[in-house]
């Protein structure tokens, strides 16, 4: 069990050498895979997401943080298949057209799947039409869109309506530094997040897995 609880920590600290480690001794020791990922891996992304929220660190700690449960995930996936663990759900992730940035996207999609998420990153400058082709595809129950310009907002709206106008059911999250909540409502999304370790806790809420 204390190993765990190291993993956690050193996924804190941003110590992706000790992740590794304490991840591979965990599963050499016969700790179940999804044990090392929520009491571990998820824990820790969980106590980086509060301290980000709080202020308490910014976003190159987070990033950090991040990258080191990215090396323990890379250990833990082939685990994970072969103990036919799940993710919590799929979520198709881009930035709407016309918009190129992607700091605040990745740093959502790497948040997302610290809280056990499989994320299907669309990648920037993305069109309603690719949305829905990528939700179709990837069967996702989550759209996560992100804008950071106010004249690109308006992108947002127009892929909520694509999906609708294609019939398929999925949940619709927005975010980025113009969005607000009342902007969401007004075009019909089913959430907004203020920032990453939100988008998890929304995401998670519309999964009904909070």
């Amino acid at each position: 069990m204390a190993n765990l609880q190291a993993i956690a920590d050193a996924v804190i600290k941003g110590d992706r050498n000790t992740v590794s480690a304490e991840t591979e001794k965990a599963l050499s020791s016969g700790v179940p895979a999804a044990d090392v990922l929520n009491q571990g891996l998820v824990a820790g992304m969980e106590v980086v997401g509060k301290r980000f929220k709080a202020n308490e660190i910014y976003v190159p700690e987070v990033l950090i943080a991040a990258r080191a449960m990215k090396a323990g995930m890379a250990l833990l996936e082939p685990a994970l298949a072969k103990a036919g663990v799940k993710p919590v759900g799929t979520v198709v992730l881009g930035t709407v057209k016309g918009d190129l940035h992607d700091i605040g996207k990745n740093l959502v999609g790497m948040m997302l799947t610290g809280g056990g998420l499989k994320v299907v990153d669309a990648g920037t400058d993305v069109p309603p039409e690719k949305f829905v082709e990528m939700v179709k595809s990837s069967g996702a129950q989550v759209c996560a869109m992100s804008a950071l310009l106010t004249t690109t907002m308006p992108q947002m709206g127009a892929v909520v309506q694509a999906l609708k106008s294609a019939g398929v059911k999925v949940k619709t999250i927005i975010g980025g530094a113009p969005v607000t909540q009342s902007y969401a409502d007004e075009i019909g999304a089913d959430g907004y997040a203020a920032d990453a370790a939100s988008a998890v806790d929304v995401t998670r809420k519309l999964l009904g897995a909070a």
